[in-house]
């Protein structure tokens, strides 16, 4: 700004404070909250806000819930919100725009990102579990995990702390599913609704071998020993060379025995679609349900 050396976001305070015009503020600045911008210059994505944010946080403030798991790229904020984490206090920040949430957290709750601090992915993933429906947890802890975000052992012992913490019961149920080899978040929720049936758990990345043993494909979700996989088929499957590719690997699939239920995005809404057609599939593949 002529020479004057402000950073991407600055206050109102530390912009006149360098000699600043108030003309120049209004030409160069996006406000962001009262006496807070951010530099017309500058993208004003979400970790320019958070920076921008942390420049009237607490020393403690960490960026939680949706916006850490945006932050860690395994889902997209959907709301202008920024969600922030601190210890419990007399008087918390009011800002429009800005959502406070607290916790009591120990050092390995909190990790960084892009310079800012975030709540851990195990945090982040029991924080979210009061707000977000069973089979989106699951598809947010597959992700943490797949990005490597978010490290079992660390989960178990996060959860293993939570007493009674709003959403700890939805945590526990479903951690022990969270999965870093689920390929996507609708891959995820495919197994999910497996999961959540009376079905046997299906199996992860199970590798396809002809007669003489050689890996010739591998089935992203299924059961090795009805030989049945299951696929979740998203708009890039259409694309001419992912195409090719799908129609050769399915055929190498069927030749050495496999059966190969295809699901779309339209399929996810309807469990007992899922569900149906597998069972369907497994019982014709010599799989039986157990009493009760």
């Amino acid at each position: 700004m002529d020479g004057i050396p402000l950073d991407e976001s600055y206050t109102w305070a530390e912009a006149r404070a360098l000699g600043v015009t108030r003309r120049q503020i209004s030409s160069d600045g996006v406000r962001l909250n009262r006496g807070l911008y951010v530099s017309r210059s500058a993208a004003l994505d979400l970790p320019t806000r958070c920076r921008a944010w942390r420049r009237v946080l607490p020393a403690d403030a960490a960026f939680g819930l949706h916006t850490a798991s945006a932050l860690y790229g395994c889902a997209a904020s959907r709301a202008e919100d920024v969600h922030v984490v601190l210890t419990p206090r007399h008087v918390l920040p009011q800002h429009a725009g800005l959502r406070v949430h607290t916790r009591t957290l120990e050092d390995q709750d909190t990790s960084e990102i892009e310079g800012l601090a975030v709540t851990s992915g195990a945090q982040t993933f029991l924080d979210l579990a009061a707000a977000l429906r069973p089979p989106a947890l699951l598809a947010l802890g597959d992700a943490l995990a797949r990005a490597g975000h978010l490290d079992l052992g660390a989960l178990e012992d996060r959860l293993t702390r939570a007493a009674r913490v709003r959403g700890v019961v939805r945590a526990r149920r479903w951690a022990p599913y969270v999965d870093g080899r689920a390929a996507s978040p609708r891959e995820s929720e495919l197994r999910y609704w497996l999961l959540a049936s009376d079905l046997p758990d299906p199996q992860l990345q199970i590798p396809i071998r002809d007669r003489r043993g050689r890996e010739v494909a591998h089935a992203d979700l299924g059961y090795e020993q009805w030989k049945v996989a299951l696929e979740y088929e998203g708009r890039q499957h259409a694309e001419h060379e992912q195409f090719d590719r799908d129609i050769d690997r399915y055929s190498l699939m069927s030749a050495d025995g496999w059966l190969t239920l295809r699901f779309a995005n339209r399929h996810l809404g309807r469990a007992g679609v899922v569900v149906d057609r597998t069972r369907r599939a497994l019982q014709q593949r010599g799989w039986t349900p157990g009493p009760g």
